[in-house]
């Protein structure tokens, strides 16, 4: 296998879901058709080596918040920007990682990036969509996608 498919980052999504966000399985993330609006916070993980590509997070600001609450164990009005920052960065790491084990021998993963659009956001030059996800949690808009950066497959 050279590159991930939307069915295997559903999987991969789910499993965490149920590991981080929502161990009792009473709000799962929700497959949809539909595409979020501009999302607030986006978190991403680059992968080097043998394949090279993107693993890429998207959150409105209230399912990032959401996010951070569940993860850290903290009420939502209790959650900082920075807590924000560390939820939805784990939580890209952990996919990541799982979307890596997919990848040839050699791939390599970096360390995340969190970044909010208001601070801007990084396009990157020649990235080609491999596949999405994108849906819902607690009605709140999330996509997670996967890019390549070269012909990788």
């Amino acid at each position: 296998m050279t590159s991930p498919t939307t069915e295997d980052l559903q999987a991969i999504t789910e499993q965490v879901w149920l590991s981080y966000l929502d161990p009792e399985g009473v709000a799962p993330f929700l497959p949809s058709e539909e595409t979020p609006a501009l999302p607030h916070v986006i978190a991403a993980v680059s992968v080097t080596g043998a394949w090279e590509g993107h693993v890429v997070m998207a959150f409105s600001a209230s399912a990032s918040q959401m996010a951070a609450s569940a993860l850290l164990g903290i009420e939502e009005e209790e959650v900082s920007r920075d807590d924000i920052a560390d939820a939805v960065g784990e939580l890209v790491n952990v996919i990541g990682g799982n979307v890596k084990s997919l990848l040839p021998d050699g791939s390599l993963l970096s360390l995340p990036h969190v970044a909010t659009i208001d601070e801007g956001v990084n396009k990157w030059p020649a990235a080609v969509e491999v596949c999405r996800l994108q849906g819902s949690w607690q009605n709140e808009p999330i996509a997670i996608s996967v890019w390549t950066s070269k012909s990788t497959g």
